[in-house]
């Protein structure tokens, strides 16, 4: 995908310059607690891993994810897959999610990412925020859209002007991602 950049570059180049290895090292202790965590315990049918590198080294500020629709959903025959970008300021900023390939749904821009207060440091992101947190928080988002937040207009225009299409192309989308797991 394309590199991410930052909606306010001045504060992006003045942390960058501001010495960024002791900032990284904070993220990469954060995210190898993280995955210790994550292989410890986590929810039933969700993947979350560091990618690896071409050298064949794990890359941490990177994760493939999958997430699996709510059962008794529209979504529940599907695993969707994320991968999740961490900034070396995590966790003071929140990882960009985005779905691979992009998700038809309200919440979801064109692109992928995902529109969730939670991973909007202006809105609800904390430090203390896990990964499984933001996983479960994007599972319960895809059955329950913020309609006040609309990223994707197709999506959102179906859902509030068509429930039973919309409801259709979520089964289709559900069908094409099929969770072998079900």
């Amino acid at each position: 995908g394309s590199p991410w950049v930052p909606r306010d570059t001045s504060m992006a180049t003045i942390r960058a310059v501001g010495g960024g290895d002791e900032c990284s090292g904070i993220a990469l202790a954060r995210l190898s607690e993280e995955r210790k965590a994550w292989r410890k315990d986590h929810p039933f049918g969700f993947v979350a891993k560091p990618t690896t590198n071409p050298d064949g080294t794990m890359n941490l500020m990177i994760w493939d994810c999958k997430i699996p629709g709510k059962k008794s959903t529209i979504w529940e025959e599907g695993l969707y897959t994320l991968r999740m970008y961490f900034k070396e300021d995590y966790p003071s900023s929140p990882p960009k999610c985005k779905f691979e390939p992009p998700l038809f749904h309200p919440n979801v821009y064109p692109s992928g990412t995902v529109c969730l207060s939670l991973l909007d440091e202006e809105k609800d992101w904390r430090a203390a925020v896990t990964v499984k947190q933001i996983l479960l928080g994007i599972q319960e988002l895809l059955d329950s859209p913020n309609i006040k937040d609309p990223a994707q207009a197709d999506a959102y225009t179906c859902f509030i002007q068509n429930r039973r299409e919309y409801e259709v192309k979520v089964k289709q989308q559900a069908s094409r991602f099929k969770n072998p797991n079900m």
